[in-house]
């Protein structure tokens, strides 16, 4: 007959159990002989993190301790910009970014970002996970970026306003917005009227606080994450963009690596992406319910006038010429034709 446990017995035996395996632990990482470094702009408690921390530790397990990979966020080796410079010296092993912060090393990277081309989640990943995203990561890696094949999910960009929802095109005449450094959004918010100011995330609260800016542009992840409601009245769902991090590192430095640990990152990278992915969209659902109950009005508007107005302004003839052909078609074999 099994010995039943008295509860202090039991708790004893758990101590121990707990007390013997966290030296384990400790040693798998003081004993790796090959420690990585992941460099991300996510905060820390951002599902991409997590689901990264989550890869690193299945990595671990993987290669009996031989590989620490150590994940770094909140932009700890710096901007984005600084981290792609990093990645591509060898000083950084691994890191995430939006494909659009890659425009400056392959124009074509933030073909993903063209303004209202993706009308839902099933064009995107059919998109992405298919010609697409197998294109750009081929021109990608004749700059010597070793991409994996799945990307991460930051969620469709939404506009927010301390002054007034953004229902149509004329809502944005002259509106102050906050964008970051992507020439793309850029020209897109000044085609439509706006009079977009590139400021760092870091500092996007107090420009609203102190009105340097009437809004911002950003998924609702990073609404809540960051804050914003507390200094914006409105949010208006215009889902004008779909931003996606690409997971990469240096190529040649890639593939020094034995074939057993490519193998673990790749299997690891892409599980940690499909369950991000999941994650994202439930935290869209979960961040709006909570905004509204903080006081934040939300509205969805309708983008065909101001997928009418690019077109018409020349904004998509622009950037197909920018591109070229070939990455435009490719584009609009899933999103059918903008031009």
């Amino acid at each position: 007959m099994a010995k039943l446990f008295t509860r202090r017995e039991f708790g004893a035996l758990a101590a121990t159990g707990l007390a013997l395996a966290l030296p384990v632990r400790r040693g798998l990482a003081q004993n790796a002989t090959l420690k990585l470094k992941y460099g991300t702009a996510f905060p820390a408690d951002h599902p991409g993190t997590l689901r990264l921390r989550e890869a690193a530790e299945g990595i671990r397990q993987d290669t009996r301790g031989k590989v620490d990979l150590q994940v770094y966020p909140n932009s700890q080796f710096g901007s984005e910009p600084d981290m792609i410079s990093q990645t591509l010296a060898g000083a950084i092993d691994f890191m995430s970014t939006a494909s659009t912060n890659l425009q400056t090393r392959v124009p074509a990277a933030s073909i993903n970002g063209v303004a209202f081309a993706f009308k839902d989640y099933a064009t995107v990943w059919a998109a992405m996970d298919g010609g697409l995203g197998a294109y750009v990561r081929g021109l990608l890696s004749k700059v010597n970026l070793h991409v994996f094949d799945k990307c991460l999910d930051n969620g469709y960009r939404n506009i927010t306003s301390a002054i007034r929802p953004v229902n149509t095109p004329a809502d944005l005449k002259g509106f102050k917005i906050r964008v970051p450094v992507i020439p793309l959004w850029v020209s897109m918010f000044k085609t439509l009227g706006a009079s977009p100011t590139v400021i760092p995330f870091a500092d996007l609260y107090s420009a609203l606080q102190t009105h340097v800016v009437d809004g911002q542009e950003t998924p609702l992840s990073l609404i809540r994450s960051g804050k914003l409601y507390e200094v914006q009245k409105f949010c208006s769902m215009t889902a004008h963009t779909w931003d996606g991090h690409f997971i990469f590192g240096n190529a040649r430095k890639f593939q020094t690596l034995p074939r057993e640990v490519q193998a673990s990152l790749t299997t690891r990278f892409t599980a940690a992406a499909l369950k991000q992915r999941e994650d994202i969209a439930r935290v869209d659902v979960e961040a709006r319910a909570e905004m509204t109950r903080l006081g934040i009005t939300f509205n969805q508007p309708d983008p065909a006038p101001f997928r009418k107005l690019l077109q018409q302004a020349g904004f998509y003839a622009e950037w197909r010429r920018k591109y070229g052909e070939e990455a435009w078609q490719m584009l609009e074999k899933y999103t059918g034709p903008l031009v």
